[in-house]
């Protein structure tokens, strides 16, 4: 019988948050590979190096929001669907899927104007008349936002395969993708000579490759789901429900573009020091990705197990969901810590292989910000979880205000602060690990006081009847 059954309702969830969660945390990870492979082939490409590094910093705001609007309408698209599986609703999936790809042309539409019209104003508000820099930056950000239809589709059909179980496809599309990127660098930036400009294009077509793969595992593997022309058509109905979700962790993984936008602003008043500042900020936080972005991953995958299981108001695995999802996510974090740790010295010098002082003072400075930075993640981790159990709930306003907490209302008062210090290049790193700490303990309260509330008002005769795999 177990066949003919989605894997969510009745595989052991300690067991079933790592199987589907692994290929997440790679999908999600790969994500941050595009910038921190673009960055390494360019402040290593010569003498141009460390300007083309301050463009691709402060292109990188935009870059976030693209992932962020895409990834937040996912995450809508994920929560609806499996909620909509789990209660056998296939309607109501179908039409999810169609507004998900309706979403998906107008998100391109908006960035395709920005891209066009906004990229050189908003290089120029960082860059403080660098020429050269505003000019390699608009470059880059332009190429990436009129390109960017491959990243917000793929963010898209990334998540049909999720909610249905199949994050190994997803992965693979992912890692298509990723491996291209890396080629594509090289060649582009190297061989070719084609600077920020090829590195952008290496970018997008790695993100287009990713794409098509998807979108050819969701049309032939996802036999749940149909596709139909006319489901495309909007539905505010649909569309509401999915940004019930969807806003709120859109506007959440938005708050990282306006940190950095924000950080980049404060680290501008460092006077003879602002470049150094924001030039190891921009390499530093495209480090960090790979700890943020896996436990997105994890994040995603409770979204989908916890909504899945939720739907079919199952109350004991809706619990197991809760305690699995956030030791897991704690799990990978302490192991991330500790290697960071451990090799903070050789991450730093992956982007400054190129000779120069400038380069050098890069590397000891990414190093000191890899050490110190690294000890708030088992802490971001812990605040990502309970954000994820609170969006499968259906929370909108509790997870977004722990992304607040984290990525503005704690960390913009700090870097200002530590602005005053005498090193305040050395010593800013530590208003991120402060603003992890603090977000966590309310991320503490409220997981006792709303989330398991919510769940605990599933009663136990409205469970279904346990099969003796479920109850082990």
């Amino acid at each position: 019988m177990q066949d003919n059954q989605n894997k969510m309702s009745y595989v052991p969830v300690n067991k079933l948050i790592w199987q589907m969660g692994l290929p997440m945390i790679v999908s999600m990870v790969l994500q941050a590979v595009y910038n921190i492979v673009d960055t390494a082939f360019v402040i290593n490409m010569g003498e141009d190096g460390v300007a083309g590094n301050l463009a691709l910093t402060y292109a990188f705001p935009i870059q976030l929001l693209i992932i962020a609007i895409g990834v937040g309408t996912g995450v809508g698209l994920n929560a609806l669907l499996s909620k909509s599986l789990g209660e056998k609703n296939f309607i109501k999936a179908d039409k999810t899927v169609g507004n998900g790809i309706f979403l998906g042309l107008c998100i391109y539409a908006v960035f395709l104007l920005f891209g066009l019209f906004g990229s050189r104003p908003f290089v120029e508000m960082q860059a403080q008349g660098n020429e050269k820099v505003i000019e390699m930056g608009t470059q880059y950000l332009t190429i990436c936002c009129t390109c960017s239809f491959g990243a917000i589709g793929f963010t898209i059909y990334e998540r049909f395969l999720q909610s249905t179980g199949k994050t190994l496809y997803s992965t693979i599309a992912q890692i298509s993708g990723a491996a291209a990127n890396i080629l594509l660098d090289w060649v582009f930036i190297y061989p070719l000579n084609r600077g920020v400009a090829g590195a952008a294009w290496a970018t997008v077509i790695g993100q287009i490759l990713s794409l098509a793969v998807a979108m050819i595992f969701h049309y032939f593997t996802n036999k749940e789901l149909h596709n139909n022309i006319k489901n495309i058509v909007p539905s505010g109905k649909t569309i509401k429900e999915i940004y019930r979700i969807g806003l709120s962790a859109a506007l959440m993984q938005g708050l990282l573009s306006v940190m950095m936008l924000g950080v980049n602003l404060i680290l501008g008043t460092f006077g003879q020091s602002s470049a150094l500042a924001q030039g190891s900020f921009g390499v530093y936080y495209k480090i960090m990705q790979f700890a943020l972005f896996a436990c997105f991953g994890l994040s995603n995958t409770i979204i989908s197990v916890l909504s899945f299981n939720y739907g079919t108001r199952n109350l004991l695995r809706s619990k197991q969901c809760v305690k699995w999802g956030i030791v897991s996510t704690l799990a990978v974090c302490a192991i991330i810590t500790a290697l960071f740790e451990a090799l903070a010295d050789p991450l730093a010098k992956l982007f400054g292989i190129a000779s120069g002082e400038s380069s050098e003072e890069i590397i000891r400075t990414v190093t000191s910000a890899i050490r110190i930075a690294s000890t708030g993640y088992i802490f971001m981790g812990f605040s990502i979880a309970v954000q994820g159990i609170m969006q499968a709930l259906g929370f909108a306003l509790w997870p977004l205000l722990i992304s607040a907490l984290r990525l503005a209302i704690f960390v913009f008062p700090s870097v200002w602060l530590f602005s005053f210090a005498p090193n305040p290049i050395g010593c800013f790193w530590w208003a991120f690990p402060i603003a992890e700490a603090l977000t966590a303990a309310i991320s503490a309260a409220l997981l006792q006081k709303v989330a398991l509330c919510k769940i605990n008002l599933l009663s136990q005769s409205s469970a279904p009847e346990q099969s003796p795999i479920i109850s082990k």
